[in-house]
């Protein structure tokens, strides 16, 4: 099992940069018909923060982001986030000056994208509390000008219903080296949960399904796909969650569960050659289906938390 140095953390982390990286090269071609909005996910009704950029005039850039008086109830910001705001130089709400506006705003040279795109993420993560790249609609800004139609399925959607599979999902290939099987693997993922996954530097595919992170990581020999998930975070007890985990694997007939460090892991691992695109669909399923499943409620029982809450 070649996934003993994965680090949740560290793969966040490129997360960021990868969705910083791509934001920046968005914001450097727009033009003054162009119109970006990045909002957070909602549980229901309620206006969720969100970041909105637009082009000004050729060179200059106006991003926008979210106040209370656009905010929904549940997402009303706190003296310390208005603070920070303002410590991260986005200048308040005004009804005069140049660019009037009921939200925060800043005006940018298009000349510094990466500055404004860093400023971007660092509001997302460290005022609006948003965890990870997959809770902001859409998810990948390959097409990012504007948001996906209400009926697209969304980031945290989990995979799409099972369906019988084609004479091409049920045929065996030899695909030559672990890229070709890599990019196979994320053409397969994208038409599972409907949307492109993101993938960090490690080369590791990221999906987030409820309340949890599924990853899907090919072997570097190429010879196998991994599908597992951080089921728990900061547990309390490592033998007890050790003795726990000796349980599951006795009633799960596909997933390991595991201890490592201060997490408790599931995984179920596919060889790839040959590579069935169906077994993928049935090993990524099986495990994005246990993750979310029991995550609640072995994150209780070790006094940890989930990756995301639910």
């Amino acid at each position: 099992m070649e996934i003993d140095d994965f680090d949740i953390d560290r793969s966040t982390d490129q997360a960021w940069d990868q969705f910083r990286e791509r934001l920046s090269d968005v914001l450097s071609v727009m033009d003054d018909e162009a119109d970006l909005h990045l909002p957070t996910l909602s549980p229901d009704d309620d206006v969720a923060p969100y970041l909105h950029f637009r082009c000004r005039h050729l060179g200059e850039l106006i991003a926008e982001a979210s106040s209370n008086a656009s905010l929904g109830e549940d997402f009303q910001l706190v003296a310390s986030q208005l603070t920070a705001m303002e410590q991260l130089g986005w200048q308040p709400p005004s009804v005069s000056g140049d660019h009037p506006s009921p939200d925060f705003s800043v005006s940018w040279s298009q000349d510094d994208t990466d500055g404004l795109a860093a400023l971007g993420i660092e509001t997302l993560r460290s005022v609006f509390g948003v965890l990870h790249p997959v809770f902001i609609a859409p998810d990948h800004l390959a097409e990012v000008l504007t948001p996906p139609a209400p009926d697209e399925p969304g980031p945290g959607a989990g995979p799409g219903p099972e369906k019988p599979y084609d004479i091409e999902e049920l045929t065996a290939v030899m695909l030559p080296g672990a890229q070709a099987l890599a990019d196979v693997v994320g053409e397969e993922l994208a038409e599972m949960f409907g949307h492109t996954p993101f993938r960090d530097c490690e080369g590791d595919f990221a999906i987030r399904v409820g309340s949890a992170m599924i990853f899907v990581r090919v072997t570097p020999d190429g010879r196998e796909v991994i599908a597992f998930s951080a089921v728990v975070h900061d547990l309390e007890g490592r033998s007890r969650a050790a003795e726990i985990c000796n349980d599951l694997n006795a009633q799960s007939r596909f997933v390991r569960f595991w201890v490592l460090r201060d997490r408790v892991y599931a995984s179920m691992s596919l060889l790839a050659q040959p590579f069935v695109r169906a077994h993928l669909h049935q090993v990524v399923r099986e495990v994005a289906q246990i993750a979310d499943g029991i995550d609640d409620n072995l994150a209780d029982t070790l006094r940890g938390r989930t990756t995301f809450e639910s």
